[in-house]
């Protein structure tokens, strides 16, 4: 009845399958998506200048002039 033989035909197996990867797909983006926007917090330019002031990369005086400008 209704045309239906119980058989699927090709095009139907490839729209299947493309219709899954692209599921799947989409679903592997949104998680890579999610968890790469939370996993390094932005850091701003006090936090790197105390950084190096604790390295020793820079001196006291050159920390709080650059500081001092950062602020401003």
């Amino acid at each position: 009845m209704w045309g239906y033989h119980h058989d699927i035909s090709a095009w139907t197996w490839w729209f299947m399958t493309a219709g899954m990867v692209l599921f799947w797909g989409v679903v592997a983006w949104v998680i890579v998506t999610l968890t790469r926007s939370n996993a390094a917090p932005r850091r701003d330019a006090e936090d790197i200048l105390a950084e190096r002031f604790a390295r020793g990369e820079i001196s006291e005086d050159e920390f709080e002039h650059r500081r001092d400008l950062v602020r401003d």
